[in-house]
Formats: structure tokens, sequence, C-alpha cells
């Protein structure tokens, strides 16, 4: 019996494969010509593809591609209480996303990985005068994974324009933690919703392609930042965070009494609901305080982590 010969392997340098496609209009309006390095330059591209397997009872990266500015160093394996789990900093040379900036991150995590995705610092949006920045990530999780997808917050600075476009596919069996943070920009400098236009779409879905959920934030706040601080975007507040969890492992109502408990007598505003399908459940918090945003979304993954797994989230040392 011959092998099933592998799926050709994509060119990475190609515009369609690290261009985002279905820009929102607000974006799209902004695109032109920079008087810069244009899109595909040297240096304009960033690339990860990650891919992870069970390899003597731990998680092991089996497959890397990655071209400056995005890079990792090696995974580490850290964790006490997991100590198959392998944590992986994600980086980038630049210090920031600059205008006409185009990045594209791949993980893939085989079956019973336990793989924790994380940045090195907050993504800085640098201010832009010709056309835009975008990132597109990719995550899949096949049956037994257990990923955590959970970068520092995004921070535009005043004129970014950026779009992030965010896909998961979760097989039937597999754990994915997705979290975010956007907060209002440089605020120490008085930059509050000075960006230009910020936009974010995630999809989480099966193989199949049946649809597990969707989010998308427009931000466009013109000259006074009026248009995003209304009820249904900041509410006034400086930060919005978000945690997704995707998993069969307990009832998604369970789930959602778990990061309602987390957060009770927080003092934060926040809303926990279930997923369709149920499939998990998920959290949005609001406040002023980047100290308690952070405490805030830890508790929630601590939470969550324990009751999925049985062990606390660890303290991760970061710069």
């Amino acid at each position: 019996m011959r092998p099933t010969p592998s799926p050709p392997r994509p060119d990475r340098l190609a515009p369609g494969y690290y261009t985002a496609d279905r820009l929102p209009p607000e974006v799209a309006a902004l695109a032109s010509v920079p008087d810069t390095l244009g899109p595909g330059s040297p240096a304009k591209v960033g690339i990860l593809d990650l891919a992870f397997a069970v390899r003597g009872g731990r998680t092991e990266l089996v497959e890397r591609y990655q071209k400056t500015p995005l890079q990792i160093m090696r995974p580490l394996w850290i964790d006490a209480a997991m100590p198959g789990m392998s944590y992986v900093y994600l980086m980038a040379t630049g210090g920031g996303i600059a205008q006409a900036d185009r990045y594209r991150m791949d993980f893939r995590c085989g079956p019973g990985t336990q793989v924790h995705l994380t940045t090195q610092a907050a993504t800085k949006i640098f201010r832009m005068e010709h056309d835009y920045a975008s990132q597109r990530v990719h995550l899949a999780a096949e049956d037994g994974a257990y990923v955590e997808y959970l970068p520092d917050p995004l921070i535009p600075f005043r004129d970014a324009r950026f779009y992030q476009r965010t896909e998961v596919t979760a097989a039937p069996g597999a754990t994915v933690l997705l979290g975010d943070t956007v907060t209002a920009g440089r605020l120490a400098r008085g930059e509050r919703h000075a960006y230009r236009a910020l936009a974010t779409d995630l999809r989480i879905a099966r193989p199949d392609g049946t649809l597990l959920a969707l989010d998308t934030l427009r931000l466009n706040p013109g000259g006074a930042g009026g248009g995003v601080l209304g009820p249904g975007v900041f509410a006034g507040h400086d930060h919005v965070a978000s945690l997704f969890v995707v998993t069969d492992r307990v009832p998604a109502a369970e789930l959602a009494d778990t990061l309602h408990t987390a957060l009770a007598g927080s003092g934060l505003l926040y809303g926990v609901s279930v997923l369709p399908r149920d499939c998990g459940a998920w959290l949005r918090l609001l406040d002023d305080s980047p100290v308690r945003v952070a405490a805030a979304h830890t508790a929630a993954w601590d939470a969550v982590r324990r009751q999925l797994t049985g062990h606390p989230a660890p303290a991760l040392r970061k710069p």
C-alpha cells in the first residue's frame, strides 16, 4: 500500500498567502502606496508556521518556518504541574507593527498536544501615514489537544491603521482558550482612541466548517473618539478584554459558572455567556486599569484551567 502523499506546501512568500482578504471597508478605504517600503518589501512580511506533536510523552515543535520580523526562540517546558506542555513566546524583531506590514501566523497542534502560545510583550501598532497593516492568525487544534493562545494587549498608537483576522479550527475533543485585550492607546501620552481605524475578526469553526462563534470589532473613532465609547464598545473605559473557551470536557453552563465565579467581586464590568452548540463559554470585561484587567484575565484563565485540567495557571516571566 502506498502512503498517502502529503498536501503541497503553500508558497509562503506569495502575496495571497500573507495578505488579508475580505478587508473591512473602514480599512480597505485606507489602502495606498506608501512613500516608504511597501507591502512585500524586505522586513515587511512576517511569517510564523509552527506544528506541534507529542513525542516521548511531551509536546514538541516538529515543524517551524519563520521569517523576520516574526520569530520564536525554542519552546520551553516550564510548568511543573503540566510538564509535557510546550510554552512558546512569539516575538517581533521590529518592536511593533508599522505601515504596510503584513503578518501571518499558523499554529498546527496535533492530537493530544498541550501548547501555550503568548507574546513576549504587548503588540504595538505604530503611527501610519499611508496604507495599513494586517495580521492573519490561523490556529488548528486536533482531537485531544489542549491549546492556550493568550497574547499580551494590543496598543494602537495615534493614527494607527490595523486589521487582524483570527481563524480557529477546533476538532471535536479539542480544547482551545483564546484571549485578547485591546487598549485605547498610549494612555500615558494622552493618546486615547487616537488611532485611525482598528478592526478585528474572530471565527471559530469545526474542521468540517460548522461555525461555532464569530466576533467582530470595528473601531473608527474619528477626531474625538466618541464613536467607540458607547455601551456596545468601550463604554467609556480604556481597556476591553475577552476570553473564549471552546471545549467539550465540561458542559458549557458549568464553564460559564466558573468564569462568573472567578470575576465575582472584582469590581470590573463584565459579562459571561455560553457559546452555541454547547461548545464552551466566553467572557468580556471592561475597565480603566491595565493592572486590574490583567489580573482579572489571569484569574479567569486560572479558574478555567483548574476546571479543565485540574492544574493552576503558572506565573509566566516576561520583560
